[in-house]
């Protein structure tokens, strides 16, 4: 045989690569210096001699499992040499057997078939994490939030402090609105006695519901419960007056804040928004007790949407479609009842912003869209006629919930074919499905019915001798 079959199937395959039947030369692919396999560990046996003309076996390996912590592997003992530039570490280098001669070579390349592969430990990452870690808050949340207002506003020096800090916990909790509200008018009107006090409460809602853009709805519905709860009634005006009056010197610079920087017109289109949120929430309760909304309010939008228009720069047109989503619904209705034209004065003059203007390709999209909207009637769907007022003219799922029969021969047929009203309405009398006869087929309406007389009580003659046979089989049971 050649010299290959005098090795042991794996021989050589140790955890190290180039470890052949020679232990080193360039025959062998091993390690110079003629390093052979490594080295067995002492505690296994030593290995059976093979059977000449037969192969070796591999030797199963045992699992790669991690020693316990703190446990490592037999390491031959000898003296420790300094590791050479790019060596390999210590766990991972292969170990070297002593130099022999050549008598012993097939004995070490059988061992290193033999030897077990080094183990390596692999360190155990350590979790940092404790039970007993503080709780996590995002970054700028304020524990300060989540408490209540029930204490009133003892713990606060000045009112300002108070209002500024109730209006941040309904921006980051805007859900507990309805809560917690009835709770800041009471405190409000036990602190709020005075003109200037007033004026400061609704300098602070206001900046609040214009500076921070998600506020402009809280800030409308806050400003419509204070306005119906809020005692205090000054000479100056109520809340209501003073708001609006609030909103009017901003109002009166529109022209100006329109063409100003962009600083500016951000402020402006904040306050655009708030208006539109102030006429849609803001509700005005007359002597009769009907509710109504702000005329004044209708009148400045529409001033405002002349301004924003006249000046057609892109955040300018953005603030404007975003003013006619949010009310324009609302606003055509009631210039549809004055009999006005107003909202086909702004469309048309949306059209001509698309073709004169020299805004970008995106607002642009944005304008047709809006136009598209609001021939749509601004997304809105009427409620179908009620049955009451539905005919068979003008509803075509009329006899849609009508019972449908059908004729002996199998053609259904309803209310709506015209060729079987007779007909219909004899059967849709007896709807009631024989009111005469009991669940179990008794006969009480006597003799003389003529549509009973036309029953069939006779059965079919397998039929019934099926019937006499189950009775046979039923008292024979019985009797056993």
């Amino acid at each position: 045989m050649s010299d290959g079959f005098d090795r042991a199937p794996g021989a050589g395959r140790g955890r190290s690569r180039g470890l052949g039947r020679g232990g080193g030369g360039p025959e062998g692919g091993g390690f110079p210096n003629g390093a052979g396999a490594a080295e067995r560990p002492r505690h296994q046996p030593p290995p059976q001699p093979k059977a000449p003309g037969f192969l070796q076996p591999p030797p199963l390996r045992q699992p790669r499992t991690a020693p316990p912590p703190g446990a490592q592997c037999e390491v031959p003992a000898g003296p420790q040499r300094p590791p050479r530039p790019g060596a390999l570490p210590e766990q991972t280098r292969p170990l070297r057997a002593p130099p022999s001669s050549q008598d012993n070579i097939p004995q070490q390349n059988l061992e290193s078939a033999m030897a077990k592969p080094q183990v390596v430990v692999a360190p155990v990452l350590m979790s940092k994490l404790s039970v007993n870690a503080p709780e996590f808050y995002p970054s700028g949340y304020s524990s300060n939030y989540t408490e209540s207002y029930e204490d009133g506003c003892e713990d606060y020096p000045t009112l300002s402090e108070y209002v500024q800090d109730f209006l941040n916990h309904l921006t980051e909790q805007p859900g507990s609105f309805e809560t917690e509200i009835e709770q800041f008018a009471e405190t409000l009107n036990g602190w709020v006695t005075t003109d200037d006090a007033l004026q400061e409460l609704v300098e602070l809602i206001y900046q609040q519901a214009t500076s921070i853009p998600n506020f402009s709805y809280m800030g409308a519905r806050l400003c419509n419960y204070l306005s119906h709860h809020l005692t205090i009634s000054p000479q100056s005006g109520n809340f209501r007056q003073l708001l609006l009056q609030r909103c009017r010197t901003e109002y009166e610079v529109k022209d100006q804040a329109a063409k100003g920087d962009e600083v500016t017109r951000k402020r402006f289109h904040a306050f655009v928004l708030f208006l539109g949120e102030l006429y849609l929430n803001l509700e005005i309760k007359g002597t009769n007790g009907q509710v109504t909304r702000a005329d004044i309010l209708q009148v400045g939008l529409r001033e405002l949407l002349n301004a924003l228009f006249s000046n057609p720069m892109d955040d300018n047109l953005i603030c404007a479609v975003k003013l006619l989503k949010l009310t324009g619904s609302v606003l055509e209705d009631a210039w549809k009842e004055k009999g006005k034209t107003d909202m086909e004065e702004i469309i048309q003059r949306i059209e001509n912003v698309v073709l004169d203007a020299n805004c970008s390709r995106d607002v642009k999209q944005m304008l047709l869209k809006l136009v598209e909207l609001r021939s749509s009637n601004w997304g809105r769907v009427h409620a179908t006629s009620t049955y009451r007022e539905a005919t068979p003219e003008n509803d075509p799922n009329y006899f849609m919930n009508e019972p449908t029969f059908y004729t002996s021969d199998g053609v259904p047929f309803t209310a709506a074919d015209p060729d079987y009203q007779e007909k219909y309405q004899e059967l849709l009398e007896r709807e009631d499905f024989f009111p005469d006869y009991e669940e179990n087929g008794t006969d009480l309406s006597g003799a003389g019915d003529p549509y009973l007389d036309d029953i069939d009580d006779e059965m079919d003659p397998e039929i019934e001798e099926a019937y006499e046979k189950f009775c046979l089989e039923s008292e024979r049971k019985q009797k056993q």
